[in-house]
C-alpha cells in the first residue's frame, strides 16, 4: 500500500480517542474485569499526557487512525518496581505486516530515552518474536490474570530507538 503514515502525539480531545479506546478495549478488556468502554476511555485519555510517562501515540495513514501504542507508568501491578512500560500496541489487522508496529514502539522508546530512562518494560503473550527483532530482551516469564506472558525489557540508552 503506498500511504503516508505519520505518528502523532494523542490529545484527550483527539477525535481518535473513541475509537483506539474501542479497539483497547476489544484486544484487552477481558484482562480487567468489570471495566467498562467508558471507564477504559476515560483512562485513555488520563493518560494522553504532553511529553514523557504517560504518553499515547496514534499512527496515522492519510488521516486514518491505523494503530497505537502507549507509554505508562505501570502496566502490571504486580511488578511496580519496573517502568516505564511499553503497553497497547496494537495495529488494524488489515494494515498489519507493514513496519507500523516497529514504528509505533520506536516512537515510544524515543519519548522514554527522552526523558531519561534508561529502560523500558512491555508484557506480551504471544508477540515476543517482535519485540526481540527490536531489541528486546526477555525478563521473566510468569501467568498473569491467567494468561502466560513474558515480561521484556529495552536498553534505552545508547540505543537508536
Amino acid at each position: 500500500m503506498n500511504h503516508s503514515l505519520e505518528i502523532l502525539r494523542l490529545t484527550a480531545d483527539s477525535p481518535y480517542v473513541a475509537t483506539i479506546a474501542e479497539w483497547q478495549y476489544e484486544q484487552w478488556g477481558y484482562l480487567h474485569p468489570g471495566e467498562t468502554l467508558a471507564v477504559w476511555r476515560g483512562s485513555l485519555e488520563a493518560h494522553c499526557g504532553s511529553r514523557g510517562v504517560p504518553s499515547v501515540f496514534v499512527a496515522l495513514c492519510d488521516t486514518r487512525p491505523v494503530g497505537t501504542a502507549s507509554l505508562v507508568e505501570d502496566d502490571m501491578g504486580e511488578r511496580l518496581q519496573l517502568t516505564p512500560w511499553l503497553a497497547s500496541v496494537f495495529v488494524v489487522p488489515e494494515w498489519r505486516g507493514q513496519g507500523i508496529a516497529s514504528r509505533l514502539v520506536k516512537r515510544v522508546e524515543r519519548e522514554a530515552r527522552d526523558v531519561g530512562f534508561a529502560h523500558c518494560h512491555l508484557f506480551t503473550p504471544d508477540q515476543q518474536g517482535l519485540y526481540r527483532r527490536l531489541g528486546w530482551q526477555d525478563h521473566e516469564v510468569l501467568t498473569y490474570r491467567g494468561e502466560d506472558v513474558t515480561i521484556m525489557t529495552r536498553l534505552l540508552i545508547g540505543s537508536s530507538a
